[in-house]
């Protein structure tokens, strides 16, 4: 299937799905590079248009929730999921964390082809939170399908400024998890304020920033993943 075939059929899927035309078209454009690219790269599980609406449309769900003139950091960024999509349908500035060369240069080449403003870190979370560039200087963070629920936590809200929020795209999320959540989000500044709930058993927790974060935070590379906070 070529490129316009991809984004047209893209963008119908789209349109079923309740996104406005002009911002389905957009997406289209971004998902069929995303298609294309993942015949040379393991970007995504996502396979057929269809695949690619379907995690679209759970990137859109986030939407309700970023405020105007937000700048977002999305951690783990892989393929540019939820990022890219919450540029392309809000306008927000957004800069995408993912530390594999490859994946990070597909972001880049996303981003110029769909004319967004923004930065890709080739770099991981942990680097990049304790640079005084980006520590505590978003409004908004997001990270979908990296590990536990405390372990994203550790590596999103110190990025974060006071009253900047975190929003967490989880499936079913055991006790034993959402406790260590709970109880992780105030040991970096945090707290969980709400958790929306969207098909099946996904759902979005947003914690919110409410102090600075310790400089013991991020934990060393690879520690956070390892070690969740509070998991016991």
């Amino acid at each position: 299937m070529n490129a316009g075939d991809l984004r047209s059929d893209i963008a119908a899927g789209l349109s079923a799905g309740g996104v406005e035309a002009g911002v389905a078209a957009r997406l289209a454009v971004y998902g069929a590079l995303l298609l294309e690219a993942n015949a040379r790269v393991n970007l995504t599980g996502a396979k057929t248009p269809a695949d690619v609406v379907s995690h679209l449309l759970d990137s859109l769900t986030l939407v309700p929730l970023i405020a105007p003139a937000t700048n977002l950091v999305d951690v783990g960024s892989g393929g540019g999921l939820p990022g890219i999509p919450l540029a392309l349908a809000t306008g927000v500035r957004v800069t995408l964390v993912e530390p594999i060369a490859k994946k990070a240069a597909f972001l880049r080449e996303a981003m110029a082809a769909c004319g967004l403003d923004g930065d890709v870190l080739a770099e991981r979370a942990e680097v990049v939170a304790r640079d005084p560039r980006h520590r505590e200087q978003y409004l908004a963070a997001t990270a979908r399908a990296v590990s536990r629920a405390p372990t994203v936590a550790e590596l999103t809200l110190p990025l974060l400024c006071v009253g900047g929020r975190a929003l967490l795209q989880r499936g079913a999320i055991e006790r034993r998890e959402r406790q260590a959540l709970d109880d992780a989000a105030p040991v970096l500044g945090g707290a969980v304020i709400g958790e929306e709930s969207l098909e099946g058993d996904k759902r979005i927790i947003i914690v919110e920033k409410r102090v600075p974060s310790s400089e013991r935070f991020p934990r060393r590379n690879g520690v956070p993943e390892k070690r969740p906070l509070c998991w016991d």
